[in-house]
Formats: C-alpha cells, sequence, structure tokens
C-alpha cells in the first residue's frame, strides 16, 4: 500500500506524517516523496483560513485533542477546497500547529488524489 510505504523511513511518521524531510532533498525511500504534497516554506507565508481560533492549540501534540477539538478542525478542513488544503496544511505547520491525529489519513488521501 502506497501510504505505508510513506511512513516506512528514519523519521517518524507515525507521530507526525507531516514532518519534513532535510533541505537536501528527498529519501528516495518512498514511491512518492511527501515533500511533493506540501509547498515548502519559503514559498508561502503564513496565511490564515479563517481559523485564527486554532491558534489557541499552539505547541499541541496532534494526539492530545478532545472530540469536540478535532471537531473545530475538521469544520475547516470540510470547508475547504480541496486546491486549498495543502497551504492550510502548510499554514499550521508554520503556526506550530499539529493537526489532530484522526484527520491526518483523511488529509493525506485528499493530498494524493
Amino acid at each position: 500500500m502506497k501510504l505505508k510505504k510513506l511512513f516506512a523511513s528514519e523519521l517518524d511518521y507515525t507521530q507526525n506524517p507531516f514532518a519534513t524531510l532535510d533541505s537536501e532533498g528527498c529519501c528516495g525511500k518512498h514511491e512518492f516523496c511527501i515533500k511533493n504534497l506540501l509547498p515548502p516554506s519559503t514559498q508561502h507565508p503564513v496565511e490564515y483560513y479563517e481559523d485564527e481560533e486554532l491558534d489557541f492549540f499552539k505547541n499541541r501534540p496532534s494526539d492530545s485533542y478532545s472530540g469536540e477539538e478535532i471537531e473545530q478542525f475538521a469544520e475547516i478542513l470540510h470547508t475547504l477546497w480541496e486546491s486549498d488544503i495543502a497551504d492550510w496544511i502548510h499554514s499550521l505547520r508554520l503556526r506550530e500547529i499539529e493537526l489532530p491525529d484522526p484527520l491526518k489519513d483523511e488529509v493525506i488521501l485528499i493530498l494524493n488524489s
């Protein structure tokens, strides 16, 4: 399965599938490169998607959200255009906000479609 190969590397993608690889480029261990799924940090400044309330979750571990908090993220995710999701995830990363674990598989599927 392609998604399992995405997580098979020295980086712990099971804890943070949105972790970045080093700036040297792709590691070559995957069928496709996660770096191609999200825009590089230097190209896009922080952009808000009417989600300023998520700044409250800065530096919070992705496995620590309650059901109600996960729903906050899900509501925003489900109102975005599919073409904006990668930039939204990038915005969260720049703001040091981790996406809740239950939403990560859905985001990866959308980014790979």
